[in-house]
């Protein structure tokens, strides 16, 4: 495990500073942004960067956390403009009552409990992937989504990023931490792709 852990941090202290901001405020965008990007591991992530630049004397935690909200109020923020441009006029649209039916219950739930909703999905992987889009196509209202995604940007974004960069206080974890930033992110890797398959099995199934 030793000699594991030390062969990472060889490969892994290899990024620049910049690379670092920038590969993690990628991945934070295209996770929220992009419904593609809904099997990408943004907590481990954010937790993994947060813990190596806590090891690192050339990067600077507060040039993480700034580009890391950004990048995540921005990709909500695009995912709620996608959902009310495109998603919204497409589901108008349809003409089946299940369809409408589904429009106008969402549409009541964003305009009850769509402020909470967005805030708390952030720290639920996937969900927080669809619910900006579905806030879009809802019509929630748009200032009322713009504090609820700052919130949850500062909570989930910059949150999980600075528990990772305290927790590297630990002097067992500060020396492995390329190794365990590694686990975390192929842990997470692993867990989407097994939940993505055993879905579409299911839907397979059921069809």
């Amino acid at each position: 495990m030793i000699d594991l852990a030390a062969s990472f941090d060889a490969q892994f202290s290899l990024l620049t500073p910049f690379l670092i901001y920038l590969i993690t405020a990628l991945v934070i965008f295209a996770e929220t942004g992009i419904l593609l990007g809904f099997f990408l591991p943004g907590d481990s992530i954010l937790f993994s960067a947060g813990l190596v630049t806590a090891t690192r004397h050339d990067t600077n935690i507060a040039i993480l956390v700034v580009s890391i909200f950004i990048a995540a109020f921005l990709g909500d923020q695009v995912g709620y403009v996608l959902g009310r441009t495109i998603g919204r006029p497409y589901l108008e649209k349809k003409t089946s009552a299940r369809i409408q039916r589904m429009v106008v219950r969402s549409e009541r739930f964003y305009g009850h409990s769509g402020w909470w909703a967005v805030v708390t999905a952030r720290f639920f992987p996937w969900v927080r992937c669809f619910v900006p889009p579905i806030a879009g196509a809802a019509k929630m209202n748009y200032y009322k989504f713009l504090s609820a995604n700052a919130l949850g940007a500062l909570l989930w974004g910059v949150g999980i990023t600075l528990a990772g960069f305290y927790s590297a206080r630990f002097p067992w974890v500060k020396s492995s931490s390329y190794a365990i930033a590694a686990f975390f992110i192929t842990a997470s890797l692993i867990s989407a792709t097994w939940h993505y398959t055993s879905l579409r099995f299911h839907q397979r199934d059921t069809n």
